[in-house]
């Protein structure tokens, strides 16, 4: 496949939101991305790119692609660009949706879809936006990166150490944010606290130990910690300053009549960035003690994924004036989660900007709009040529 014959913009688009790449904690829905990395991989070969393809250790049937082109960085140093995103969706609701969402729609000047601005489209952005550029005559190297499982675990950019000598100067990772530059985000761990306690009959509410009602003694103590983040910690560059807590899920008991033998809470934490999880963790288990010593063996706290780090990049940082001044627009923080730590931990300065709204993010009929096509091939083309030549 020559680079002439690659597919139109359009094309692309509507092959990669063909292309079923769900990840979800329950396995039902769960989808390889191998269809997606396959799509890629071809592309970008067609344009002279290196391909390399791996599946991940850590999640079978999942893969991660890195695309490679232009000089050698010498002596192992950090150089060029890198460009990011995550191949993989949240599943959809069927209830919801209006369209197929593995269909590519165009209407009221929109491109509907899953993946479409959250976030498989970037792929399409990234490859138009460079299709007639000379890689040849690059003076520094630039690399793609597509990543599985950002949805769930992020397994993959977990395991980014894998491939030798990653080691870009600057890093875009293409989540939607209308092409504004993001140069921090906040972390985010998820809790599971289990009650254990023993069932019974109603009428005898001291024959059993009522894991609800310990539930509610345990949500007490858990305010208490969301107000001491609240209190305790503050970066004024947030909407949302303080590191938030959240009851996303309770369940427990089975029947009316029985005393409740188990209960269930998932809760998540967003620390800010510069915030060590294992403080969070340290000030979780110190605000749950007194149930421990209430209630011996009937408390456990497990957490439901590894932890993901916040991140920042300095406001004064190199990349963050370039794309401040390819944008036209001031870098902000974001109260959502994204690869940036991973990308971060390989050395470069690294920020989020891409095409779409992360106001479609996961949302029923996902979509992006016609007039913001062109405006961000030329911002990622031109970042392209500005750091790499």
């Amino acid at each position: 496949m020559s680079a002439v014959t690659l597919p139109s913009f359009i094309e692309m688009y509507r092959q990669l939101i063909a292309a079923p790449s769900v990840s979800c904690l329950e396995p039902t829905w769960d989808i390889s991305n191998r269809q997606v990395i396959e799509l890629l991989g071809l592309w970008l070969s067609s344009l002279g790119f290196k391909v390399e393809i791996q599946e991940l250790e850590k999640q079978a049937g999942k893969y991660n692609l890195l695309a490679s082109i232009g000089p050698e960085p010498k002596n192992g140093e950090a150089s060029g660009l890198l460009l990011a995103g995550h191949t993989d969706t949240v599943p959809w609701d069927e209830g919801r949706w209006t369209r197929d969402p593995f269909t590519l729609t165009e209407a009221d000047n929109r491109l509907y879809g899953l993946g479409s601005a959250d976030m498989k489209g970037f792929f399409a952005f990234v490859i138009e936006a460079i299709r007639d550029l000379d890689l040849s005559q690059l003076k520094k190297p630039l690399r793609i990166l597509a990543t599985a499982d950002e949805e769930t675990s992020m397994a993959g950019a977990r395991e980014l150490h894998r491939f030798a000598n990653l080691k870009p100067e600057y890093a875009v990772i293409g989540e939607p944010t209308n092409m504004v530059p993001v140069r921090m985000h906040k972390g985010h761990t998820t809790d599971c606290v289990r009650i254990t306690g023993r069932s019974g009959h109603s009428s005898k509410p001291a024959a059993g130990l009522n894991a609800i009602s310990i539930m509610h003694e345990a949500l007490g103590y858990l305010k208490q910690l969301e107000q001491e983040l609240k209190d305790k910690f503050h970066q004024p560059a947030f909407e949302v300053p303080y590191p938030t807590l959240n009851f996303g899920h309770i369940h427990g008991g089975d029947a009316a009549n029985r005393i409740c033998a188990c209960c269930e809470l998932h809760m998540d934490m967003r620390p800010l960035p510069g915030m060590r999880i294992e403080t969070l963790n340290e000030m979780l288990h110190a605000h749950l003690a007194p149930i421990q010593q209430m209630y011996p063996g009937a408390l456990e706290v497990t957490a439901m994924h590894e932890p993901i780090p916040g991140y920042e990049c300095p406001a004064d940082s190199a990349l963050v004036k370039l794309a401040e001044a390819i944008s036209g627009h001031r870098a902000e923080p974001a109260n959502y989660c994204t690869e940036a730590p991973f990308v971060d931990a390989l050395g470069c300065e690294t920020i989020v900007m891409g095409p779409g709204s992360i106001q479609q993010a996961h949302q029923p009929d996902e979509f992006i709009t016609l007039a913001e096509i062109v405006p961000a091939q030329q911002q990622i083309r031109a970042l392209v040529q500005k750091v790499c030549g």
